[in-house]
């Protein structure tokens, strides 16, 4: 199953820029793991991954501005983890 990794929505903030990706498209991720590093004009914060499995797409590159619910990331779920 296939979940989408949204800019989740914060008071105030319409959109916010991506700092840095923890991991590559490919990559294997665990479940609450640091995803990527997004900065608003007041903060910088991380987005984690709400499951575990494999980061099958990253929607914007490091520096591009991003709306406030848009899709970051793909994240291909699996059942079982290493």
């Amino acid at each position: 199953m296939q979940i989408e990794i949204v800019v989740p929505d914060s008071e105030g903030v319409e959109s916010v820029t991506v700092v840095y990706w923890h991991h590559d498209e490919g990559a294997e991720v665990m479940k609450g793991a640091n995803l990527l590093e997004v900065a608003t004009e007041k903060a910088t914060f991380n987005i984690s991954t709400p499951v575990s499995g494999v980061l099958l797409k990253r929607n914007f590159q490091e520096g591009e501005n991003v709306e406030v619910g848009s899709v970051v990331a793909i994240i291909e779920k699996s059942e079982v983890m290493k």
